[in-house]
């Protein structure tokens, strides 16, 4: 049994758990060889079964755990490394610290259609790569969605079989018995935006009750319809579900997913003083606009109180071109010309020799004042 301080594969320190699912506990561990903190989780093995099958239930762990380290995507959780410790397989992952969608939902309620159109917009984009990679998600629920506290989306669990899809995210063709496939990965996650923005299930609880018809989808209801059909054969692929979800959002501003427990964003710099008039477009005037708030589901909400996700506009700001100013020249020398040259040449001999001429009277006049001085004196000697 794992516990608080227990050493993974001879290299992994388990420090805390993070998380639970059907798949098990996610740890909060320590890399000791690459001094790293990582979130590591034993992967679900059938308990009970003969040696022949438990052996290979564990290689089974083992191929998911490497197939989904193959997969490189921003809303894609990042896998390091899958080893095996005894009789347990463990799946090491970057940490990010978050939430999951579903502890989210339950604490905050329900996103607007806007906000669950952005979110599907990332996570089906994700979910595009995985396919193109050739891997089934399998177990796409809000429970394998993580809402990081920098605004992320980070997408787990990917290929990973787990204890199985719950019921409620699960395609009919799949609870029939038939294999995963991309088109379930659409149900699963028309299902999943279904639950942000009604609060419950399409389905019910076990998947198996009738459709309740949407009350709160808005602009999304046609998309989800499309991506929960029943024939798989007429569902969109998942390139075209993000095309219909980019629809949506289209003309509106851009959001990103900030759950409260994350520091807030600043609109400024700090090294910068806040400007009393702001441009109504980047680098046009416009009248005074406040700071920006996010906006909630539902009532405002007063400010420091936790929310349902917010929606925070998120605007590429260019920076705003510098008006054009004349450079300035450097001071030209003054060269004179020739003429000027030589007459200044004049002045200054005409200087000097007035200053000789001053020279000599001076000394003229000491001189007769000195022989006068002489004469005197011989005449009354």
């Amino acid at each position: 049994m794992s516990s608080e301080g227990s050493i993974v594969g001879g290299r992994y320190r388990l420090d805390q758990p993070i998380g639970r699912g059907r798949a098990g506990i996610v740890w909060l561990a320590f890399d000791t060889r690459l001094f790293r903190t990582v979130a590591v989780k034993r992967m679900y093995l059938p308990v009970g079964l003969p040696p022949e099958r438990a052996e290979r239930a564990r290689a089974m762990a083992m191929e998911e755990g490497k197939a989904a380290a193959r997969i490189e995507h921003p809303s894609a959780i990042t896998v390091y490394d899958v080893l095996p410790d005894g009789a347990d397989v463990w799946l090491v992952m970057e940490y990010i610290p978050s939430r999951g969608m579903s502890v989210f939902l339950a604490e905050h309620g329900r996103l607007t259609p806007e906000q669950a159109a952005a979110l599907g917009i990332l996570l089906g984009d994700a979910m595009a790569a995985i396919h193109a990679a050739g891997i089934v998600h399998r177990t796409l629920e809000p429970g394998t969605v993580l809402l990081a506290d920098d605004g992320s989306v980070k997408l787990t669990d990917i290929g990973i079989t787990g204890g199985g899809p719950h019921a409620a995210f699960r395609a009919p063709e799949v609870t029939q018995g038939g294999p995963p496939s991309p088109e379930a990965d659409v149900f699963s996650l028309g299902a999943t935006l279904y639950t942000a923005v009604e609060g419950v299930p399409p389905f019910g609880d076990d998947g198996q009750s009738p459709e309740r018809p949407p009350e709160h989808a808005g602009p999304l209801t046609g998309a989800l319809q499309k991506m929960l059909r029943a024939d798989a054969t007429i569902r969109p692929t998942m390139a075209d579900t993000v095309v219909s979800l980019k629809a949506i959002t289209e003309g509106r501003e851009q959001t990103a997913f900030i759950p409260p427990t994350a520091p807030a964003m600043p609109t400024v710099p700090a090294s910068r003083p806040v400007p009393s008039q702001f441009p109504g477009q980047p680098g046009q005037p416009g009248p005074q606009i406040p700071p920006m708030q996010p906006v909630p589901q539902g009532q405002p909400m007063p400010p420091h109180q936790p929310g349902p996700l917010m929606q925070l506009p998120v605007q590429q700001v260019p920076h705003a071109p510098m008006p054009a100013q004349p450079m300035q020249q450097p001071t030209a020398r003054f060269v004179p010309t020739p003429a000027q040259q030589a007459a200044a040449a004049q002045a200054v001999r005409e200087k000097a020799a007035a200053r000789r001429r001053i020279i000599l009277a001076v000394a003229a006049i000491l001189c007769a004042v000195l022989i006068g001085i002489g004469v005197s004196e011989l005449l009354f000697v």
